[in-house]
């Protein structure tokens, strides 16, 4: 039986036996927060325990290693329309120990999508184009300061509210403790009351 076939199989029960109701809420985060954090496969059901949400708390954006490459890019305009749209309050990025993006390196990725078919002139078009490939597949050295990059962007995001808390968390994988990189709090008050004398 195929991935796909087992998972629809699963499906059918699940409808049939009401299971979804459980789940129900709206679209609207309930804390108002909106995280975005990698797509480990460790922190699937970890990282929401381990923050205490349910579902509906929360909008969670996953990518490779929690990071934005680009300010104008779909994670950005993730994150404002459920700023502007979902009425998402707070938002908080969370990298963590362990990261597959820590020190990956371009070379390795692109020998293996040669091995699976992707041939060097397809490469080398991109290349030419103007699409630097060995930036964007590049990782980071270090979660603590990607968390940090990736906080500093969306803080001073030429759209984003200056009212808005940004938080920077590093989670462990193994156990789920959190550690408090950035309090957004601090950043968003400081910006209010800048607001407020103007």
């Amino acid at each position: 039986m195929s991935i796909i076939s087992g998972i629809l199989d699963f499906n059918s029960k699940f409808v049939n036996e009401n299971k979804y109701e459980e789940f129900q809420t709206t679209k609207f985060p309930e804390k108002k927060l909106v995280i975005l954090t990698c797509m480990d496969t460790r922190l699937l059901e970890l990282l929401p325990k381990a923050m205490g949400l349910k579902n509906g708390d929360a909008k969670i954006i996953k990518n490779a290693g929690a990071v934005i490459s680009h300010p104008f890019g779909s994670i950005m305009r993730s994150i404002l329309v459920a700023i502007y749209e979902l009425k998402a309050e707070e938002v908080c990025v969370v990298g963590h120990h362990g990261c597959g993006m820590i020190g990956l390196q371009p070379s390795p990725l692109l020998e293996a999508a040669k091995k699976r078919g992707v041939s060097q002139e397809r490469i080398d078009t991109l290349n030419h184009a103007g699409i630097d490939l060995s930036k964007w597949l590049s990782g980071f050295p270090c979660v603590k300061e990607s968390v940090m990059n990736s906080v500093d962007l969306i803080k001073n995001h030429p759209l984003m509210p200056d009212n808005i808390a940004v938080h920077g968390m590093v989670i462990d994988p193994e156990t789920g403790k959190l550690d408090l990189v950035l309090d957004g709090y601090n950043c968003a008050e400081r910006n209010s009351s800048q607001i407020l004398s103007v």
